[in-house]
């Protein structure tokens, strides 16, 4: 069983990230604009020296960050969850040259990552994603869409920038964080048809390639979310990320490390749910007393502390597990984002019900957390999918222990 218990110089760091969160970055997420990249946010967060330690810190050092900025500032944990996400694949598959191009970059906040894997038809399903990698004709397969017959650049299309082109991927990506205002993409495409999660490979798509477009999608969370377009779009043996027909193990190996710190993201809301609550059922007259004086808010709150708590522990052991290797990750990784995700649902709703109306108003804190904390039960993989993976897992370990025996 890992240890999850923190080092007293993770505590002080932790409270320095959340007054960090208060005094630099809540006035710049203040003046972002709802459903666009909020690059000064950005920037500052690299000044902070908070985006380098996306890359090679650990999934625990992720995870409180995440938590910490979320219990101040949500829009400042998403930005910096996303661009871990975007540029997690790089960091760990990419080549030196992918890696010296735009790691540095991301890390000081000049250049938004963003991870697409999700499409229209296969979100929850993963290895069902239909971009296709269609393998480029060895005459560089003609002009690219729209382009007039005998144009005079067309023997050009054969190469893009970062070489001679290999394939052109052609379809849709959908509910993509960041998208279309990204630098660049981590896109999963289908380089073998028919062969599911064995035949995907992962690429890494400057958003400057000609035939990829994307449109924002009016979402109930604030941050960036759209749809992108491939038509046609050239790639090249260097921009493949690991390995090609590997790229699965790309997408899960990111999805282990962030599914914890999805959790520790909503242990965060959750624990500013509970801290706003007691405040408030403390000083809030009702029936001739407090608020809090009446046993049924009593253990309400209660109840809240307690999931709020137990949500915090299983991330902490799921992140190190992760950092520690052990080969139960999956399982853990699963089971701390289901966890966490509904209990911080299940608590920030219950601080809006002792709030009443009042937390209804816009520009409350808990409409603010009301909306942000839907949408972590459904992406990185909805709560119905962290219970197939849990309950595989399990059944393979029973499996192994009989072969065993």
């Amino acid at each position: 069983m890992p240890a999850f218990s923190l080092e007293p110089s993770q505590t002080a760091w932790a409270a320095e990230l959340r007054a960090l969160a208060v005094d630099r970055l809540r006035p710049l997420a203040e003046k972002s604009e709802p459903g666009h990249v909020n690059r000064p946010l950005l920037a500052e967060l690299g000044q902070l020296g908070l985006l380098p330690r996306l890359f090679g810190s650990g999934a625990l050092d992720l995870c409180l960050m995440r938590e910490s900025l979320a219990q101040a500032c949500t829009e400042a944990e998403t930005a910096l969850a996303l661009q871990g996400l975007g540029a997690h694949p790089v960091h760990a598959h990419g080549t030196p040259a992918q890696r010296d191009r735009w790691l540095p970059r991301v890390a000081d906040g000049t250049a938004v990552a963003a991870f697409a894997l999700s499409e229209p038809g296969a979100g929850s399903d993963a290895a069902a994603l239909n971009l296709l990698a269609r393998p480029e004709e060895p005459d560089g397969g003609g002009a690219p869409p729209g382009a007039p017959a005998g144009d005079p650049g067309t023997d050009a299309l054969a190469a893009t920038p970062d070489g001679p082109v290999r394939w052109r991927l052609t379809g849709e990506k959908c509910w993509i964080s960041n998208a279309p205002e990204a630098d660049f993409y981590t896109v999963f495409a289908r380089t073998t048809p028919g062969a599911g999660a064995r035949g995907v490979t992962a690429f890494l798509v400057p958003a400057e390639r000609a035939g990829l477009t994307g449109a924002a999608l009016d979402m109930l969370s604030p941050h960036p979310i759209g749809s992108l377009r491939f038509d046609a779009v050239a790639v090249t043996a260097d921009d493949v990320l690991g390995e090609v027909d590997r790229g699965f193990r790309v997408a899960m190996g990111t999805l282990n490390l962030f599914r914890p710190s999805v959790g520790a993201f909503a242990v965060g809301m959750a624990q500013a749910a509970l801290d706003a609550t007691l405040a408030h059922t403390a000083r809030r007259d009702a029936f001739g007393g407090k608020l809090r004086d009446l046993q049924t808010v009593a253990h309400q709150v209660a109840e809240m502390a307690l999931r709020t708590e137990a949500a915090r522990l299983m991330v902490y052991a799921a992140a190190t597990a992760y950092d520690e290797g052990d080969p139960d990750v999956p399982r853990r990784a699963a089971m701390a984002k289901l966890l966490a995700t509904e209990t911080a649902q299940y608590v920030v709703d219950a601080a809006v019900q002792l709030h009443g109306a009042r937390a209804l108003r816009r520009g409350h804190l808990l409409e603010h957390l009301y909306r942000e904390v839907r949408a972590p039960r459904v992406y990185e993989g909805a709560s119905e999918v962290q219970r197939g993976i849990i309950a595989k897992e399990l059944y393979a370990t029973l499996k192994a222990r009989e072969a065993d025996a």
